[in-house]
């Protein structure tokens, strides 16, 4: 079992709050070495977003090697179960079944299978409340999918599936509360980009281990597309696990098979079954810094873009526990944004950034489309939607959760004051409307779509809007300003934006090799972001966050080597927003549970 420690040897992290003794971790890493310019930054910025990151491995244990059950007997549930989207009545569930050997994910193979599935109020299944059977087929690769109704708010309950004489393992899941109900508080794991070829799935595991939480919050990069070896552990590409298939995913049987391959490992299985969750997608599950209608990482000779991402978005539905287009069903729609509501304390809102956007600019810090109004990284129906989540009427819940995957934060370099800008624009037409970006594929390549969505908060005096996000393979915590020239003047924030770590994708340290250079390029970024708190460049791990009607406080945990299955796992730091205020303020101890 993972340890927690909370010890003086935790990493170092970056921060506008003094530091406190007994919290540094090992020191991190770097960019270059030497004085840090503003255009060495923007370039780490897009390498840690950008970077190609790999799937998973087709094992059945930590090991790695080959998905192979040898002279044992046939296992039919070997994916393992999972739940999500957790609603007051209902909750979808899923799992995959084997009915031969020869019936592997992507192969076409094996007859139809009747699943029987049921859901029960006690772990011996003597209170069943409901259960059904599913037909399921190689049309849809054999994966079940369903939603159990008929479920009481804010309860838990254990499920499970019988087929071909074997039953799966138990899987457990909690309802939400009902919509006028008020619970005492709301905790969630947070979670992104999990690698498998660059570690071991610790932060999981980790998890999984805890009793205190009501679901899973994944932001993204569930798994990646590359082909094995092109991005492992490190600068090496140290392959820790090899994942399935070995080649970059493009077909429907490539996209299926590395969804299997992820659904193999005993981490991932064990927190599936323990929890619900509540997932988005970002650019790795279709392939690298995806858009409307191309990517960098696709190229002519792997066929039609939108064919593509369609056979992504179709083994997306299939494999994963999360409502499309509202529904369990497959084939009617792909619209993954969503909300799931949590009482009158909180309700989330999870985006789709890589759909609907419009193609990333092409030069962080100099290219001012960044700033013009036509482009957009929602698109028009997602950004209505949106601030519609934002002011739900007199029924809104208190706190307004979005589930970001991508920063919507500035960080910038060379701010002046946006009365400035246009004037000079006028004669250059160089300067983005936020200063220079450091990152182009989050919504520092976006501004005029951050700017219509904090107007909105600020024009409609919206209060409790947090931003939980992933994708950059390090931790923050950010105030969110209209205009950070001004911030640190009168104080604006109209939110706030809580980053979680990665769970395994490299972070800085592991993409540059130079252990020296995270402090620098952390302290350049927060001399020119006083709205930015907390940054860690280098650390991995996973989040926890609890929302009361107080505060909502943030929980960063970092594990050790992602190369040891066993490696010891640290409590780094803690901040919170008060109710009402838009701030972020360190805590100094975590939450108990």
């Amino acid at each position: 079992m993972t340890s927690i420690q909370r010890s003086p040897g935790q990493p170092e992290h970056a921060s506008s709050e003094p530091a406190r003794p007994g919290q540094a971790l090992p020191r991190r890493t770097v960019l270059a070495t030497g004085a840090v310019a503003a255009t060495t930054v923007t370039a780490a910025g897009a390498a840690l977003a950008s970077s190609p990151a790999r799937a998973a491995d087709g094992t059945a244990d930590r090991a790695g090697g080959t998905n192979t059950l040898g002279k044992r007997e046939h296992r039919v549930f070997q994916h393992g179960v999972a739940s999500g989207d957790p609603l007051p009545e209902a909750v979808l569930l899923w799992t995959r079944v084997t009915p031969t050997p020869e019936a592997t994910p992507g192969s076409g193979r094996g007859g139809p299978v009747t699943v029987r599935w049921e859901v029960a109020r006690d772990a011996r299944f003597r209170k069943v409340v409901s259960s059904g059977r599913f037909r399921t087929s190689a049309a849809r690769d054999h994966t079940v999918k369903l939603d159990a109704k008929g479920l009481r708010p804010e309860t838990e309950y254990h499920y499970r599936f019988t087929a071909l004489g074997q039953r799966s393992p138990v899987g457990r899941l909690r309802t939400a509360p009902g919509e006028r109900a008020t619970p005492r508080n709301l905790r969630f794991g947070v979670v992104s980009c999990s690698n498998l070829e660059a570690g071991f799935f610790t932060p999981y595991r980790a998890l999984a281990a805890r009793q205190d939480l009501h679901a899973i919050l994944h932001l993204g990069d569930y798994l990646y597309e590359y082909p094995t070896g092109g991005y492992g552990m490190g600068q090496d590409n140290v392959v820790v696990r090899p994942h399935d298939p070995p080649h970059e995913m493009v077909s429907l049987e490539d996209y299926r098979r590395r969804h299997a391959s992820y659904k193999l490992d005993p981490d991932l299985q064990a927190l599936h079954a323990r929890y619900s969750w509540i997932l988005t997608w970002d650019d790795h599950e279709v392939t690298n810094d995806q858009w409307k209608a191309g990517a960098e990482n696709h190229d002519e000779s792997e066929g039609d873009y939108k064919k593509r991402r369609a056979r992504a978005h179709r083994a997306y539905d299939e494999w994963m526990p999360v409502r499309m287009d509202g529904t369990a069903r497959l084939d009617d729609g792909a619209r993954l944004y969503r909300r799931l509501r949590f009482g009158d304390l909180a309700e989330i809102s999870m985006l789709d950034l890589r759909t609907y956007r419009d193609e990333q600019a092409a030069l962080p810090g100099v290219d001012a489309t960044v700033s013009d109004p036509s482009r957009s990284i929602t698109g028009k129906k997602q950004m209505a939607w949106l601030k519609e989540s934002l002011t739900r009427g007199d029924h809104a819940p208190q706190w307004k959760v979005i589930g970001n995957p991508v920063m919507i934060a500035p960080v910038t370099f060379g701010d002046l004051p946006n009365d400035l800008i246009d004037p000079i624009n006028d004669v250059t037409g160089i300067l983005p409307a936020d200063g220079a970006p450091y990152n182009v594929d989050q919504w520092d390549g976006y501004t005029a779509d951050r700017r219509e969505v904090l107007g909105h908060i600020r024009d409609h005096q919206v209060k409790d809007v947090l931003f939980v996000t992933g994708d950059i393979h390090s931790g923050w915590a950010c105030e969110l300003p209209l205009d950070t020239s001004t911030q640190p003047l009168y104080g604006d924030s109209y939110g706030v934006e809580f980053v979680c770590s990665s769970v395994t994708s490299n972070n800085l340290k592991d993409i540059t090799g130079v252990p020296q250079a995270s402090p620098l390029v952390e302290t350049a970024i927060l001399a020119n972001n006083r709205h930015i708190k907390y940054l860690d460049f280098d650390s991995h791990g996973f989040s926890v966050l609890d929302i009361t009607a107080a505060r909502a406080q943030m929980d960063w945990y970092v594990i050790g080597d992602r190369a040891d299955a066993d490696t010891p796992i640290t409590w780094s730091v803690s901040y919170e927003t008060r109710a009402g205020t838009g701030r972020v303020t360190a805590v100094d101890t975590p939450l108990e549970g």
